[in-house]
């Protein structure tokens, strides 16, 4: 876009607003239009995908102080100004001649009325030079339309189920009254953000969208934890599964079991690994890690309570927490 367009063109009126309007005036009515008049809500529609640049290029230009002023002060210069096109238009009153002529003094050195070019045939001291130099610019280049701006990013939040956290899920948000759909990858952690490019709000004079920010909470499970691509339970244990061995059931999250081995002797606390059995993604499937958790019984049998004496005395002497002291004084 040339310092001529910026002339022509009335970008208050595009998007409704005073001259005096503050940016978030602006801000405001851009936003309410490009909701009204964007290309995904009038698919096909050729007027309003014209009216949607057209706002587009005013917000641009009335958003960005240094180009408001600018355009503010060409438009302010074209006020009274008349055009002459042809050969004989230094002699008409009132023409470009006599706009910038009135501006920097009416002559050139010699008496000779100074003459400004709008043909723009690549003859220096053209119209988008003139105006250039009057803002410190570099020619057309400084009055050469808006530049591409990104759309903004978009911040939104959604809460999953554990279980849907764990296989993925769909998930659908609003985001400037249009619906964006999208998948949630498996195995995502509580807390997590997910980038969509693309889905925030619309770029302006050819820019890029921005993005939609997801931020993604994922509701605690009362038996599995997540980490990573590993699926954590805890399972308790006898002290005579744990003391002598055993082969234990343990749930998984898709409903059925898996049978695990104990080893004789496993400490309360200790993990097993079962491969395969955790999440699974494009990347891989990660494992079920069981942690083993000593079950100590509130009540005991007379039966039972004798048994743990009897084992109590055949054990005296050991000392369990001789290693703890010895750590301790180290």
């Amino acid at each position: 876009m040339t310092g001529q367009d910026w002339m022509e063109k009335d970008f208050y009126a595009a998007l409704g607003v005073s001259k005096d309007a503050d940016d978030a005036a602006i801000k405001k009515a851009y936003r309410k239009l490009a909701r009204q008049y964007h290309p995904d809500q009038n698919p096909g529609d050729a007027t309003a995908e014209a009216k949607f640049k057209e706002i587009g290029e005013a917000y641009a230009v009335l958003s960005d102080p240094k180009e408001r002023e600018q355009y503010d002060a060409i438009r302010a210069m074209a006020g009274g100004a008349r055009f002459s096109a042809g050969p004989g238009g230094a002699q008409g009153a009132g023409g470009f001649e006599d706009l910038f002529g009135g501006m920097f003094g009416g002559a050139a050195p010699g008496g000779a009325r100074v003459r400004y070019s709008t043909g723009g045939q690549g003859g220096a001291g053209g119209f988008e030079d003139i105006l250039g130099s009057m803002f410190g610019g570099a020619g057309a280049q400084q009055f050469g339309g808006p530049r591409p701006r990104a759309g903004a990013d978009v911040a939104a939040a959604t809460t999953l189920p554990f279980r849907q956290a764990v296989e993925g899920s769909t998930v659908t948000f609003t985001v400037d009254g249009r619906a964006v759909t999208t998948r949630i990858p498996p195995g995502v952690r509580d807390g997590q953000k997910i980038r969509l490019r693309g889905k925030g709000r619309p770029g302006t004079a050819g820019g890029p969208d921005g993005d939609l920010v997801v931020t993604v909470h994922v509701t605690p499970h009362p038996v599995f934890s997540l980490d990573g691509t590993n699926l954590r339970v805890t399972v308790p244990v006898t002290f005579a599964e744990a003391a002598l061995g055993a082969t234990i059931a343990v749930p998984t999250l898709d409903g059925s079991t898996v049978k695990v081995k104990v080893p004789a002797g496993t400490p309360s606390g200790r993990t097993l690994r079962v491969k395969g059995r955790g999440v699974r993604t494009a990347k891989g499937t990660g494992d079920l890690l069981v942690t083993v958790q000593v079950a100590v019984p509130q009540k005991l049998s007379r039966a039972a309570r004798e048994a743990v004496e009897t084992f109590a005395a055949e054990t005296d002497g050991e000392d369990v927490r001789a290693d703890l002291v010895r750590q301790a004084a180290e």
